[in-house]
C-alpha cells in the first residue's frame, strides 16, 4: 500500500493512492487555510471511518438488524507524563438485541486501523532528490 502526498505552496496537502484524492490543512490559526481536516484530525477519522465499516461489514455477515453507524472520535493530547488518549464513542443504529450491541462493542476495537495505531509500528524516514536537482 502506498500513498503519495504533495503540498502546493502553502500548508495545504493532497494525499492519492493515484485514483483517489483527499486534502489536508491547517486551520487559520495554525497558518494554514481550513480547507480540510488536518492531519490529526484526518488520523482520527481514519479510525471511525475503518471501526463503522468493520461493523458493517461484521453485521451485515451476521445478518444482523444494523442500519447505521456513528463513531464520535475524540483526542486528548498528551500532557504531564500522560499517553495521549484516542475515544471512540460508538452509535448502533437498529433493532439489535443486547448480546448483538455487546458483541459489536467489541468488534469494534478490531478494525485494521485499530490494530494498526496499537502498534508496535516501526517508522523510516529517507530523504529523496528530485528528478534533475542532483544531490
Amino acid at each position: 500500500m502506498q500513498i503519495t502526498v504533495q503540498t502546493s505552496g502553502s500548508l495545504r496537502a493532497e494525499a492519492t493512492d493515484g485514483r483517489v484524492v483527499t486534502a489536508m490543512d491547517e486551520p487559520p490559526d495554525a497558518g494554514g487555510q481550513g480547507t480540510a481536516l488536518s492531519p490529526r484530525q484526518t488520523l482520527l477519522a481514519a479510525l471511525g471511518g475503518c471501526t463503522a465499516m468493520t461493523l458493517k461489514l461484521y453485521s451485515a455477515r451476521k445478518q444482523w438488524p444494523l442500519e447505521d453507524v456513528r463513531i464520535t472520535v475524540r483526542l486528548t493530547e498528551a500532557r504531564g507524563g500522560e499517553p495521549a488518549r484516542i475515544e471512540q464513542e460508538v452509535e448502533l443504529v437498529g433493532p439489535l438485541d443486547a448480546d448483538q450491541r455487546a458483541r459489536l462493542r467489541e468488534i469494534a476495537g478490531r478494525c485494521p486501523v485499530h490494530r494498526l495505531m496499537e502498534g508496535p509500528v516501526a517508522f523510516s524516514e529517507t530523504l529523496a532528490v528530485p528528478a534533475g536537482q542532483g544531490g
